[in-house]
């Protein structure tokens, strides 16, 4: 049997441990490895993983796409344990009208080249984008939400903010790191030299004295995005909801490297992003190969201390 079985089997023990039911994959990805097996294969190319797709003749371009995502999964985990593996391209068989789009990880680097590039615009709207994005960043807030904040939301001496319009109308409150605080404080005096006797309660303002306006923040940062020179990263260019995946990724990338217990936690990041179930959450932690990786050593570590 090749060895291909037992990453698989990882991999699926993995992705389950994250909570997804793989109940598809753990019926189709086999036969994909007995079609690599027949073909005298060891590794996963993309020539075999499109032959495998496409058959028999005739099969459906929907089903085709979904075989190939859910070999496209298995290599991106694979690749990090062998070099030889193709991960086949994400617009090779793609089924747009069910599969959502792929989610950009920033980079700490790209974060503060995208605030970077914000506080060249002119005037308040320099230090409200970059005050924005870091606000995105640090908490996982959604956009609707981070407009909707009023200057009452923020409690400096508790290092909280309050959501009051969230998604389904649910409030919640969001215990905030201390340089986020000061950040938010240091936009406040800022905002208040410009505009002392704004028209609007809102936190964040524009440079009429207005709240923002959600088509307005994404043009706004599409332009940001090209010019941090961000527009051409792979898979997909950087949205700004993108930054709310990140910090769903990079807390439970962090999670793991602390040694908690991650599975435990989990309701804690769903409440604090504002889902009504850690099942919502799932999404966001879509898995990234080096996610995948320490989830798989945990797993390994795991299976090695048990009696």
């Amino acid at each position: 049997m090749s060895p291909l079985h037992g990453a698989l089997d990882e991999y699926l023990r993995v992705r389950r441990a994250l909570g997804f039911a793989l109940e598809r994959e753990g019926r189709v990805l086999p036969q994909f490895l007995a079609y690599l097996e027949h073909h005298g294969s060891d590794s996963i190319t993309v020539a075999l993983a499109l032959g495998w797709a496409l058959a028999p003749p005739g099969v459906s371009r929907q089903w085709a796409g979904s075989r190939m995502a859910m070999v496209r999964g298995f290599a991106t985990y694979l690749a990090a344990l062998d070099p030889r593996t193709e991960v086949p391209p994400v617009d090779l068989l793609p089924t747009p009208s069910t599969t959502r789009l792929i989610p950009y990880v920033y980079t700490d680097a790209e974060i503060c080249t995208l605030m970077a590039a914000a506080r060249t615009l002119n005037g308040l709207k320099s230090t409200t984008y970059a005050t924005l994005i870091g606000l995105l960043a640090a908490t996982g807030m959604r956009v609707g939400e981070a407009i909707a904040l009023d200057r009452d939301d923020v409690d400096e001496r508790e290092d909280m903010l309050v959501v009051r319009h969230g998604k389904f109308g649910k409030a919640r409150e969001l215990i905030l790191h201390r340089t986020t605080t000061k950040a938010l404080r240091a936009y406040a005096e800022a905002r208040e030299r410009v505009h002392p006797h704004p028209r609007s309660r809102a936190l964040l303002l524009s440079r009429a004295g207005t709240r923002l306006h959600y088509k307005n923040v994404h043009l706004a940062f599409l332009r940001l995005v090209h010019r941090a020179g961000l527009a051409e990263r792979r898979p997909r260019r950087p949205r700004i909801h993108d930054l709310r995946h990140t910090f769903a990724v990079s807390t439970l990338v962090r999670w793991y490297r602390e040694g908690a217990d991650v599975e435990a936690r989990l309701p804690a990041l769903s409440t604090y992003l504002g889902h009504l179930a850690p099942s919502s959450t799932y999404w966001y932690l879509t898995a990234t190969p080096e996610l995948l990786e320490l989830a798989s050593q945990r797993a390994q570590r795991a299976r090695e201390v048990a009696p």
